[in-house]
């Protein structure tokens, strides 16, 4: 199995010192999700142990992870089975490359639960070298939204890539 690429908090410091949340749950059997099917969306995060960990929508990702690094991290919609129907890496907090996938696959596939086998929604995050500002790059526009610098064609959020 090849490295995962850890993704740290790179966002808001008063949001990554709230408290965790309290629905917040560790998934270790299928039977688990029963509750999720139909709840609509709800964040998820990958642990770097690879645990597959839910919470509410309205929860943060770096709550849900407890402040640490994870390898996957988004929003995902359960259906009958229980199988996943929608899966996204949305998460300002960790800004996840879509490369991150085979991380939450890995992670579906070790419970059996049936997935689209790629997101359904990616998100493409760059970091701007100019201003610091986290943008969500949109219709392949890699221009700051705040200060109209080009962005990088990687992910650079690692120390040293921006």
């Amino acid at each position: 199995m090849r490295a995962r690429r850890h993704y740290r908090y790179v966002g808001p410091a008063e949001l990554r010192d709230s408290p965790a949340t309290g629905d917040a749950m560790r998934v270790e059997t299928l039977a688990m999700l029963a509750g999720w099917v139909d709840a609509g969306p709800c964040t998820f995060v990958v642990a770097p142990d690879g645990q597959l960990r839910l919470a509410s929508r309205h929860s943060e990702h770096v709550a849900l992870a407890g402040g640490h690094e994870v390898l996957a991290a988004g929003e995902m919609t359960f259906g009958p089975g229980p199988s996943v129907v929608a899966v996204t890496n949305q998460s300002t907090g960790y800004c996840p490359d879509p490369d991150c996938w085979p991380a939450v696959a890995e992670a579906l596939d070790r419970l059996d639960v049936p997935h689209p086998g790629g997101f359904t929604d990616q998100v493409v995050f760059r970091l701007c070298p100019a201003c610091g500002e986290r943008n969500l790059v949109r219709d392949h526009d890699f221009t700051c939204a705040l200060c109209d610098t080009d962005l990088p064609a990687h992910w650079n959020f690692a120390p040293g890539d921006a």
